[in-house]
């Protein structure tokens, strides 16, 4: 199924070509012909060549300058330089992962977040990668930076959280290059952040632009599962609960405004959450979720929790045993390849793929998640995956934890 898919965005890409190619021979003889009736006024013809002289030479020298300015999610101008070899990513904590991925290498990355850092400690992204165990952490506490620590990194750039104050403040102080990065501003659409994330990635290092077959492959993938799905009835639709943090004295989920509720969407289920509109995470208690009764729980990487925990009821004085999901099984640990795939990050599509197979079998009974796996690295990023190594995805240890 993959490759049909990866045939079909290559096929659109070369289609995309020959029009430009087409547009160019054809916007070349429509000038020539325009210059051969301006050859009749001296005149005109001096003044034409004189401002394309000038234009030639204002656009040469932009190409020649050493910098780049693009515009971040937050709205900032921000001047760049275009060689970057120091690469510090502050609090948007998958990031790293998608950095490494985007570069097929973890060199440029010389400071990331302890959050990022565990990640990595305890998934393929360190096995790939394993120069990323070398960035430093201690910068930054949550979403506090120590901008002294962060000086003596010597960063080109710093990434960061565009929904955290602050930040923006201290690097322009001490000059140096900060972009804003945001997992909220497409209403945690897990697609369109990465999306929007290559792009911006794609826009500071064109050279490894990956902006277009990114896009293309997620909505085929996206597409793919929407169809599937759609005509599923409501009374069959699974009932769905996103555990995001869980210890001996908390329970959190997604209400509305969170990536849970969009998770659930894009697979045709119903997030139990979704009557609270409150933003990122909220805390519920156990009392709450018997009302809901879910009939599946997927529990993120944010937490340390297995689902032997929710059926051995080993967290705190929590008894999950008359739930629905719980009774029957079917309680699961979401994936963890480059990062914790409950946001938005490189493992989007995949996840998606997962999430809707696993929540219905019988519809995806021909989706092989490895292959597939495999396919999506090797044909867009180059990377050559074993099975063991997709396989270990969909088997992420507890230490993952993020906190």
């Amino acid at each position: 199924m993959k490759t049909n898919i990866i045939t079909k965005i290559k096929k659109a890409l070369a289609g995309a070509l020959c029009v430009a190619i087409c547009l160019t021979a054809a916007a070349c003889g429509a000038n020539d012909s325009s210059q051969s009736a301006t050859n009749s006024d001296t005149t005109s013809s001096s003044q034409a060549s004189t401002d394309v002289n000038s234009e030639n030479s204002e656009n040469l020298s932009q190409s020649d300058s050493d910098t780049i300015t693009v515009t971040d999610h937050a709205g900032n101008t921000v001047t760049l330089p275009k060689k970057i070899e120091r690469i510090v990513v502050a609090d948007i904590y998958p990031l790293p992962s998608v950095l490494s991925i985007f570069f097929d290498s973890a060199d440029k990355l010389v400071g990331i977040a302890q959050p990022s850092m565990t990640a990595a400690q305890n998934s393929l992204l360190s096995e790939l990668y394993p120069e990323i165990l070398n960035a430093e952490t201690g910068f930054i506490d949550g979403t506090t930076i120590n901008i002294e620590e962060v000086i003596k990194l010597e960063p080109d750039v710093v990434f960061y959280s565009a929904e955290t104050e602050g930040i923006k403040e201290e690097l322009d102080k001490a000059n140096i290059p900060g972009v804003a990065v945001s997992a909220a501003k497409w209403q945690y659409n897990a697609i369109e952040t990465l999306d929007n994330w290559i792009a911006l990635l794609s826009e500071i290092f064109p050279e490894n632009d990956k902006a277009e077959i990114t896009k293309q492959y997620s909505a085929e993938i996206y597409d793919m599962v929407q169809q599937r799905v759609k005509d599923i009835p409501d009374s069959d639709r699974e009932k769905v609960f996103f555990l995001f943090q869980y210890s001996e004295s908390s329970i959190t989920t997604s209400g509305k405004l969170f990536f849970g509720q969009w998770w659930a969407d894009a697979i045709g289920a119903v997030n139990v959450g979704e009557e609270m509109e409150t933003s990122y995470s909220t805390a519920v208690d156990l009392e709450q979720v018997y009302a809901w009764d879910p009939s599946m729980i997927f529990i993120t990487n944010f937490n340390s929790a297995q689902p032997d925990d929710l059926y051995k009821n080993t967290v705190g004085a929590f008894d999950w045993s008359g739930i629905s999901a719980v009774k029957n099984k079917q309680v699961y640990k979401m994936p963890l390849g480059m990062y914790r795939s409950y946001t938005a990050g490189i493992d989007t599509p995949i996840t998606l793929m997962w999430l809707a197979k696993t929540a219905y079998p019988d519809l995806f009974e021909d989706i092989d998640i490895t292959q597939e796996t495999k396919d999506y690295y090797k044909e867009l990023f180059g990377i050559d995956l074993s099975d063991e190594q997709a396989e270990k995805i969909f088997a992420p240890v507890s230490q993952a934890s993020a906190f």
